[in-house]
């Protein structure tokens, strides 16, 4: 055991887990918390214009980081960050959100203190928040260790956010504290659970003539992806990947299939996926965006699906099955049968720039495409830029990093910030549509403060087209402000460090991407301007079908 200070001992635990970068805004009631992060020495705070983009900036952080944190004070803060707390929620990010509460006597005497409802009830920002945590806690100086302790261990263990109240007048208590490291704990198996799912795993997989692996985000979040690649390869198995696991297969591979959107897929990956006598989900979430609307036509009886606990084999659940236990289970030889041929095809080039060719959405993305390079993290906006990026070939090591199932527009620009800070060693580029930025563009600004050098290229196409392709097409709320976005970098950017350029044509945008390319320590700001109703054809399909599903009728 050891003497320390509550905030230390939350500080120290955060350190052990690998953050090395906290995100959020200062408030009264956490000042003095936040003097003890400054003084820590191992940890650095980032502070961002507003709470939300707190929130997603945590959450880009912990997808590369692999956990976050963000610190909010109490009712304002805290409601501000729900949004992108839910997110993370909702997509199985980990991030550690520390609230700073009014000093506990406050509470206990229902004070009629700022920041609550003047009612004395200092429980509803609380309750807000418990329905997006997965697990909850008051700090005082008798639980504080150990709750602390509790907090981080499930957020590790389910990737999902957490929620600490600390009070005021709680982060510079002194407690007794574990001196150990803090031991995380993974998901773990029965062993005769593991074993019946193995023998009936086994045996579908001898009996099937063609087998398929089908990658969803469960495998990034749980850091699955090299035993997967070792499945693949033990079973010579065709792989596709769910565009929200995009990257976590090597899309170089020789197995590599393609990415699966249920009717919306490449025909190779498609026929891949749905024909095979036996396919393998691995931490997939069948959900509307990625799936085409949920055209998908899949039969469980002829699956084996992993998750992070459980498991089920033609339709039969096992419970507390790991999905690592159950891919070292597949890994076997007795359930080996060299499969068919696979349907990897090379993707074909990037389309030459035709001068004086307007931008179009058919041809931008390939472009795009054939601007990345190896290692890179790509980071797309919920709607044009994510369904047009995320059909288009990565190169090696690439991370691509996008909000699929939550689908908060403005998520990524602050999310940009933490994926950069998580990994300062690699090159981010950010693809969002101007509706989107508009949302969280502030935060831009923290970008440059930092001195982060991001490649970021803005999609122009006068409003929300993704929208207009479900409802809407000439209707005047899916329009945003025309901005000066060269003069927005400007006010941002007062070292002028920052090269801007705007294009409409593909040999303008084959110009300033060659000048990305080239920019080295320099952040790039790429405004491509587009027609308002040019979309990519999975977004009109998809928003057909989102239309159909919401208003029963095609959009007008």
């Amino acid at each position: 055991m050891t003497d320390c200070t509550i905030g230390d001992y939350l500080l120290t635990r955060l350190r052990e887990v690998g953050i090395r970068h906290v995100f959020g805004v200062p408030g009264d009631y956490q000042l003095e918390f936040l003097d003890q992060l400054e003084a820590d020495g191992g940890l650095d705070w980032v502070g961002t214009c507003n709470e939300l983009n707190a929130a997603y900036a945590a959450d880009g952080y912990a997808r590369l980081n692999g956990i976050g944190a963000v610190v909010t004070t109490f009712g304002v803060g805290e409601l501000s960050a729900l949004n992108g707390i839910a997110g993370a929620y909702a997509e199985q990010v980990p991030v550690v959100s520390i609230v700073g509460t009014p000093a506990t006597f406050v509470m206990r005497e229902r004070a009629l203190v700022h920041h609550t409802a003047g009612d004395g009830d200092f429980t509803r920002a609380a309750a807000c928040a418990a329905q997006y945590t997965a697990a909850q806690a008051l700090l005082d100086r008798d639980n504080a260790a150990a709750e602390i302790d509790r907090l981080i261990s499930v957020c590790w263990l389910q990737k999902r956010p957490v929620y600490c109240m600390l009070p005021s007048d709680v982060a510079g208590q002194l407690i007794e504290a574990p001196a150990a490291p803090l031991a995380l704990p993974e998901p773990s198996s029965d062993a005769n659970m593991l074993a019946r799912f193995a023998a009936a795993a086994g045996e579908r997989l001898h009996s099937a003539n063609t087998t398929t692996i089908l990658i969803g985000p469960e495998v990034d979040r749980y850091r699955l992806g090299p035993q997967v690649l070792a499945l693949a390869e033990f079973l010579g198995a065709p792989v596709a990947t769910l565009s929200s696991a995009k990257g976590v297969f090597p899309e170089t591979h020789e197995q590599f299939a393609g990415g699966y959107a249920g009717a919306l897929s490449e025909p190779e990956a498609r026929r891949a996926v749905e024909d095979a006598d036996c396919l393998i989900a691995i931490g997939c979430q069948f959900t509307d965006s990625v799936t085409g609307g949920f055209s998908q036509q899949l039969d469980p009886a002829r699956m084996i699906e992993l998750h992070p606990a459980t498991a089920t084999a033609g339709g039969l659940p096992f419970a507390h099955v790991a999905m690592k236990d159950a891919l070292a289970a597949l890994t076997q030889p007795q359930g080996r049968r060299r499969r068919g041929p696979v349907a990897h095809r090379e993707p074909p080039p990037s389309p030459a720039p035709i001068a004086g060719r307007p931008l179009s959405q058919e041809r931008f993305w390939p472009q795009i495409a054939g601007f990345l390079r190896p290692g890179d993290v790509v980071v797309a906006e919920q709607g044009t830029a994510y369904f047009g990026s995320a059909r288009q070939p990565l190169p090696r090591d690439c991370a691509f990093v996008g909000q699929p199932l939550w689908g908060s527009i403005g998520y990524t620009l602050p999310a940009l910030l933490g994926t950069m800070l998580a990994a300062p060693d690699r090159r981010h580029v950010l693809l969002i549509g101007d509706g989107s930025l508009q949302l969280t563009a502030q935060e831009l600004s923290t970008v440059l403060r930092l001195g982060l050098n991001p490649v970021i290229v803005l999609v122009n196409n006068d409003g929300y087209t993704v929208e207009r392709c479900i409802l809407g097409e000439h209707a005047q709320y899916n329009a945003v402000a025309p901005w000066r976005y060269d003069r927005l970098v400007q006010a941002f950017d007062p070292a002028d460090r920052a090269v801007t350029a705007a294009v409409s044509t593909e040999d303008e945008l084959a110009a300033a991407l060659d000048t990305a390319s080239a920019a080295g320590g320099r952040p790039v700001f790429i405004e491509a301007r587009m027609a308002a109703l040019d979309a990519p054809e999975a977004v009109r399909r998809l928003g057909k079908a989102f239309a159909d599903t919401d208003y029963h009728h095609a959009p007008v």
